[in-house]
């Protein structure tokens, strides 16, 4: 079989600039294992979604991203957004430079580039399906893809947070959640799915395609990455000694079995806020907007290579 061509797809920028110190040796390992490839850099948020447009325009069908969850999550919007193949005719492959990598977590991809570009080799695919929202930033409607986990109300809080803190540890990142706990004011919103309706103060809302977010947590365990439904997990009002209290759940993957915590399997949900404070939203770790979101599903949407 002929090997492919691939169209790189590289954030210098990623874990703190690593992405880029590494590229030297990465780029030597493709030489060495006679892969060809070309190369593009990104220089600036959104730019990724931009070339892969580029990219499968001129007839690309292999990429190829190089960077975290934030470089995932733009490549994939970039993939479900142009218009020139079919979006499961474009394999897609993740070698994780990031604080979280989250999304390659579910896959057991490694982040060792020799190991990593080794598996390009065999080029063993799956179909994963991928979330779309739509929700209002700005006082207007918006849309975005998500590949992994969308979260709202707390989530979304630490996600704008720390959009002025771009490069973090899993260990700051986790020290940050437990500081703005304590600043964070629940609001109460109406979550609508599956003919039922749920009314409450959120301490949380999460929607996954995949298990893992936020470095290594597992708020939606139940998430399938190809069975066309959603992964619906809400946390109603705690206190905070008790969030404190539960941390190990939201890694050990026992967070359902906590009497605050709802969960579902859905192809659609509404959330809306009903008082006058909308409940935030972030999607992979990116601060997007706020409520009302709707939620739904593409099915068996993404080729991943594993």
């Amino acid at each position: 079989m002929e090997r492919p061509f691939w169209y790189i797809i590289a954030n210098p920028a990623a874990a703190n600039g690593a992405a880029g110190r590494r590229w030297p040796r990465i780029e030597a390992l493709l030489q060495e294992m006679g892969v060809s490839y070309t190369v593009r850099f990104t220089d600036a948020r959104g730019h990724a979604v931009r070339l892969v447009d580029d990219a499968v325009l001129k007839g690309h069908r292999h990429i190829l991203g190089l960077g975290g969850d934030g470089t995932n999550h733009e490549i994939v919007n970039g993939i479900m957004r142009q218009r020139h193949a079919a979006t499961a005719d474009i394999a897609y492959a993740l070698l994780p430079i990031g604080t979280g990598n989250d999304w390659a977590r579910s896959y057991g991809i490694p982040r060792d580039p020799r190991t990593r570009l080794g598996r390009l080799l065999e080029l063993k695919t799956v179909l994963q399906d991928v979330g779309n929202v739509q929700y209002h930033t700005g006082g207007q409607t918006a849309g975005r893809y998500f590949a992994n986990v969308a979260g709202m109300a707390y989530d979304a809080f630490i996600a704008k947070k720390l959009d002025r803190h771009r490069f973090v540890s899993r260990l700051q990142y986790l020290l940050m959640v437990g500081q703005y706990l304590f600043e964070y004011r629940p609001v109460p919103a109406c979550l609508r799915f599956n003919g039922q309706t749920v009314e409450d103060v959120f301490y949380t809302i999460n929607i996954g395609i995949c298990r893992y977010s936020g470095g290594g947590m597992q708020l939606v365990p139940h998430a399938v990455p190809d069975d066309g439904l959603l992964a619906l997990t809400y946390a109603r009002r705690l206190p905070k000694w008790e969030v404190l209290a539960q941390t190990r759940r939201f890694y050990n993957g026992t967070i359902l079995s906590h009497p605050k915590i709802g969960n579902s399997q859905v192809r659609h949900l509404l959330v809306e806020h009903t008082g006058d404070t909308p409940t935030l939203l972030e999607a992979d770790g990116e601060f997007l907007g706020e409520t009302p979101a709707t939620f739904s599903i593409a099915d068996k949407a993404l080729r991943v290579v594993l």
